[in-house]
């Protein structure tokens, strides 16, 4: 069976997905996995796409101390217990920069180029370029795809891609990228098929997990996000702050006399909904707590998601849509309640039965505007991108 792989990689954890080509190229899931707790407490799990269970297994911390040993793990585990003509292999990077507005085949050159934005996504981009590296050893015949985080971003008008700085540090690359862009490019392509009546239209998708983001679709395109040069801008997330004044970051470096390193630190893994509460990054745990920290944590991260709907309406001109997705937009009915609150000043009505019975559209008949929850699939998404791209260079070989 002819199939691809789809890899996922962070900083503790390797996600996975093994799709078979049905009906001349469309992906279809065969297998969902994960090898998580790297350093830590390893575990790889996988799941048919039945939901059967195929793997569970603990290992030593010794066996498994990092994510290049995870691949190397994981992929023993596929060529033993999966059989399938492994095509190619699709990845998520974060961080494109102003060379990649699209998928791409990758080769050392473009590895390398990759390997220029480390410093953008610290928590990302090392990790994501990790297997690529890796499989090119391992298997260097297999074509790999690169799917970006920053590509579905680069439709933004001018006047949103910009910071008002020195011209020359745009053309070096200094500008507002957006993140996330896999997780809106799917919502936008199943908004045409759930709500076909606003798909075209105003609509703001508010991607909700530890890492948050929001983005303003126009004609399903990307016009405006919350993020920007890196992903620590725009809303608070699990250990990231969101945006803060410049002002305190060289207030901490000048003043507090805080090393580059130890600031990257409290930027990306100690901040956030973590910072605030002081108890956890996970939403599910501080919903959980009567702490007043925890509170102060969920109402910050509430208000902040408010205050950018209103930044992100002004930016279309009006809004026609709203859509919850990812983790927390996905699974918290409490959170999505809460964000409805403040958005009755755009004539939003929220159906609580619905809402809590986690459908997808959560709107009151009367709602001026639909709101939605879209389960969002990135890796759908990447092996789509990947199929694509195999089927030219198929192609280009021929000729």
């Amino acid at each position: 069976m002819d199939a691809i792989l789809v890899v996922n990689a962070g900083s503790s954890s390797v996600k996975f997905q093994i799709f078979a080509l049905v009906n001349g190229g469309v992906p279809k899931r065969l297998v969902k996995g994960q090898m998580d707790g790297i350093g830590t407490r390893p575990r790889l799990r996988a799941e048919s796409s039945d939901g059967s269970s195929l793997v569970d297994k603990l290992y030593r911390l010794d066996e498994i101390p990092d994510v290049p040993a995870a691949i190397g793990a994981t992929a023993d585990w596929l060529r033993e217990t999966q059989r399938f003509r492994l095509l190619a292999v699709g990845h998520r990077v974060v961080h494109g920069g102003p060379s990649y507005d699209r998928p791409v085949v990758v080769d050392q050159k473009a590895l390398k180029r990759l390997e220029q934005y480390n410093s953008l996504a610290p928590l990302h981009q090392p990790n994501n370029l990790a297997p690529i590296r890796s499989l090119m050893t391992r298997r260097p015949e297999l074509i790999q795809v690169a799917c970006f985080d920053t590509a579905f971003h680069r439709t933004h008008p001018a006047v949103a891609d910009r910071y008002a700085i020195p011209e020359r540090f745009y053309q070096e690359g200094v500008r507002r990228y957006g993140f996330h862009g896999l997780s809106y490019e799917y919502v936008a392509s199943r908004l045409r098929e759930v709500a076909p009546e606003i798909a075209e239209k105003r609509v703001i998708v508010a991607h909700l997990g530890s890492g948050a983001s929001m983005c303003a679709l126009s004609g399903g395109k990307s016009i405006e996000s919350t993020m920007g040069f890196t992903a620590l801008d725009g809303l608070p997330m699990g250990t990231r702050p969101g945006q803060i004044d410049p002002g305190v970051l060289l207030y901490l470096l000048t003043e507090k006399g805080m090393a580059p390193e130890d600031l990257e630190e409290l930027l990306y893994r100690e901040s956030g909904l973590k910072g605030l509460s002081g108890i956890s990054n996970d939403m599910r745990e501080l919903e959980a707590s009567d702490s007043p920290a925890a509170r102060l944590a969920i109402d910050y991260f509430v208000y902040r998601i408010g205050l950018n709907t209103g930044m992100l309406a002004a930016a279309l001109g009006g809004l026609d849509g709203f859509v919850f997705t990812a983790g927390i937009g996905e699974n918290s009915a409490t959170i999505r309640a809460r964000v409805v609150e403040k958005l009755a000043w755009l004539g939003i009505s929220l159906d609580s039965t619905a809402n809590k019975a986690g459908k997808g559209r959560i709107s009151q008949a009367q709602s001026k505007v639909p709101l939605l929850v879209v389960p969002t699939d990135e890796e759908l998404m990447i092996a789509r991108h990947t199929v694509s791209l195999l089927s030219s260079s198929l192609a280009a070989a021929l000729h």
